[in-house]
């Protein structure tokens, strides 16, 4: 298991100096914002990717994960989704599943995170959404399939699919190996969820987990470890119980004016924890 930091904390800073800052507080993984202002597919072609691998090789971070949530560069944090009306928009998200599933592979990440459809529509039935978000991924499973990288759902609250009873019967019934969850951990206490069970249910789908803290009133807002409410001793038992051996980043996009600072002080409060409960940090 390797924990890492997510880029998007360092959005005021360039890709590869955040490698560099990353291991420099003692990072050994990293997870990658595929959107701008870092690695957005359309800005990448053959050099800048090779440079991307040559720094993360003499920096000596491992690619935990490639996040592909975001679309800055073309809408916002949720849009363009997997379940607007609109097809074309709906493509967007599609073709830029495909080029992160490329760079993954390119990279040797073992898989990217994509969210839970997008926020439901006005007048659009649950039934409609789960259709064309079922349509989407069967534009990008095959790909998936052949490079042997991983499509991760991420719950998210306020989405199509926030909670472990919408998440679970989804992936489920996709039977395919390269669908899975992408754990995060503060988003399942978000949406009023005992994050240590949520684990337990979905376990055999996780491929990667994100982790921050939440405060006591459960708003979605990512905090320093150690400055919510989230019992961090009972997420990490339950990954030592379940044999839990994925990668795990730390996602503090909030902080992007002390990403070093918030990335440093998490460190100094979860490795310890991490460490009591026996899991190979």
């Amino acid at each position: 298991m390797v924990f890492g930091y997510s880029t998007n904390a360092f959005v005021k800073h360039a890709l590869l100096d955040t490698f560099d800052k990353m291991a420099e507080l003692g990072f050994k993984g990293v997870e990658i914002m595929c959107d701008q202002p870092h690695l957005y597919p359309p800005e990448y072609g053959a050099d800048r990717l090779t440079e991307v691998k040559e720094r993360l090789a003499a920096t000596g971070l491992s690619p935990t994960n490639l996040n592909s949530f975001t679309l800055f560069a073309v809408g916002d944090t949720y849009l363009p989704s997997w379940i607007e009306p609109d097809a074309a928009r709906r493509a967007i998200r599609v073709a830029h599943t495909l080029d992160c599933l490329e760079i993954a592979a390119f990279l040797g990440c073992a898989n990217i995170s994509v969210p839970p459809g997008g926020p439901l529509e006005k007048g659009m039935t649950r039934k409609e959404a789960l259709g064309f978000f079922h349509q989407g991924l069967d534009q990008v499973i095959p790909r998936a399939e052949a490079l042997g990288v991983q499509l991760l759902i991420e719950p998210e609250p306020n989405l199509l699919m926030e909670r472990t009873a919408e998440i679970k019967p989804f992936v489920r019934e996709i039977r395919c190996d390269a669908v899975g969850v992408n754990f995060d951990i503060g988003h399942f206490f978000c949406a009023g969820e005992d994050p240590a069970a949520a684990l337990e249910e979905l376990f055999e789908w996780v491929g990667h987990m994100h982790i921050e803290d939440i405060a006591a009133d459960r708003r979605h807002n990512h905090l320093i470890a150690g400055l919510g409410a989230i019992d961090y001793p009972s997420v990490f038992q339950a990954m030592q119980r379940l044999g839990y051996s994925r990668d795990i980043s730390l996602e503090l996009y909030p902080y992007v004016d002390q990403p070093e600072e918030a990335g440093r002080r998490s460190l100094v409060h979860l490795l310890p924890l991490m460490q009591q409960a026996g899991l190979p940090v």
